[in-house]
């Protein structure tokens, strides 16, 4: 696609790098026919090309509009079309650079503003986030349902193992899962002790930034990052650590782009290179040595919590991450039936913080994938990623939890 930057734009490299992701758009449509949005609004605008299509006229010396930027606030960055292109244009960097120079020439609201800074500012604080949560799931009952919908009932994490091993790996110390799902963590410890293996955390890390990215806050989110990345990098190249595992694949997604996000830094960016290249989604590590292990250390499955599953794939996983098959292989391998899912690629509307800022639409992406999901009625929907889980349960009495969660109580 032939691009022509405006002259303020030409020597800053958002600008370079704007250009040569849209240069690499063939602009074919095959986007369009895989993204959600566009689905559920059959406008050109609120579909991947369409939306390639303001960020090159804003690049260009265009002004942005309100409507542009209400445009590019639909797009969930599933990511769905990066898998989709024959071209592999980067949708996902070209929508944040779009969406930072487009909200620069047309402000927001001051009602947007307060509530994207309340919850850029309270969600990734484990000081204001922990109590708000248990307070909230102490009064839950008396909520009212736009607000219980976003607070999970609590399930306590349950008692932690004691011994030690060798075999040692990082996880991330994250910033709403502990509170809103403490048992996803816990669980993952445990079934790691099983294996032989100790989890531990990094004094120091926490957030991993993408909820600061997304919402624009691009500075506080490479603040994250180097704060982690400070915190995990003596651990990962003085070889204490042979690995970082995130079970949480938004957030995988996130530090697996921690070398595009640094790339500047001379000092970070050989730094996020080693990290990333130490991460792993659990579901990329654990199945191999869980198989490895299971016949040496007895970590066996012991009883189906639910025989009859459906797996949901996160858009972060699969598209982000682009690790597909994963648990569905390993749980088969154990004597689960997995049932397949109908448009298994499409986003279920959960998109981090999207089901708050955008509660229409998010809501009917997710009363689809639910269709979809208990099409061959479940005992249970499993999935990779804590937003997904808790905005699919908020539609359904079927319980919706962790992959993980199921394992650790086969193995219990």
């Amino acid at each position: 696609m032939e691009t022509h930057l405006a002259d303020w734009l030409k020597d800053r490299p958002e600008g370079r790098e704007a250009e040569s992701i849209l240069r690499s758009c063939v602009h074919c449509g095959f986007c369009t026919a895989t993204c959600p949005t566009y689905q559920i609004l059959g406008d050109e605008l609120d579909g991947p090309r369409g939306r390639i299509y303001l960020i090159k006229q804003v690049v260009e010396g265009k002004p942005a509009t309100d409507a542009t930027r209400e445009h590019l606030d639909r797009c969930l960055t599933c990511r769905n079309c990066e898998s989709t292109c024959p071209s592999g244009v980067r949708y996902g960097h070209l929508v944040d650079i779009g969406r930072s120079l487009v909200e620069a020439q047309a402000p927001r609201p001051l009602g947007q503003r307060l509530l994207r800074g309340a919850l850029r500012e309270g969600m990734t604080r484990r000081w204001l986030f922990d109590p708000a949560m248990r307070v909230g799931q102490a009064l839950r009952p008396m909520l009212p349902a736009a607000l219980k919908a976003k607070v999970p009932t609590r399930r306590e994490p349950g008692p932690l193992p004691g011994r030690t091993h060798d075999r040692q790996v990082l996880l991330l110390d994250g910033c709403v899962q502990p509170a809103m799902m403490p048992r996803i963590d816990a669980a993952t410890i445990r079934v790691l002790d099983a294996i032989g293996v100790q989890a531990r955390y990094a004094p120091g890390s926490g957030c991993c930034g993408a909820i600061r990215h997304h919402l624009n806050d691009h500075d506080g989110a490479l603040a994250d990052a180097r704060r982690n990345i400070d915190a995990w990098f003596p651990l990962i190249d003085s070889g204490q650590v042979e690995a970082l595992l995130i079970n949480a694949s938004g957030c995988g997604a996130m530090v697996r782009d921690y070398p595009h996000l640094l790339r500047d830094d001379p000092v970070y960016a050989p730094r996020a290179q080693r990290v990333a290249q130490a991460m792993f989604d659990l579901a990329q590590w654990l199945p191999r040595e869980f198989a490895a292990a299971a016949d040496r250390l007895g970590a066996r499955v012991r009883r189906k919590p639910a025989q009859r599953v459906v797996f949901h794939p996160p858009c972060t996983l699969q598209h982000g991450q682009q690790v597909r098959g994963e648990v569905e292989r390993f749980l088969v391998s154990l004597g689960v039936e997995v049932q397949p899912v109908a448009d298994a690629h499409l986003c279920c509307g959960s998109a981090g913080t999207y089901s708050v800022l955008q509660p229409v639409l998010s809501t009917q992406l997710r009363e689809r994938k639910l269709a979809a999901l208990q099409a061959g009625a479940p005992e249970m929907v499993l999935s990779a990623n804590i937003g997904c889980i808790g905005h699919l349960q908020s539609g359904t009495d079927t319980p919706v939890r962790h992959w993980i969660e199921w394992l650790d109580d086969a193995i219990a």
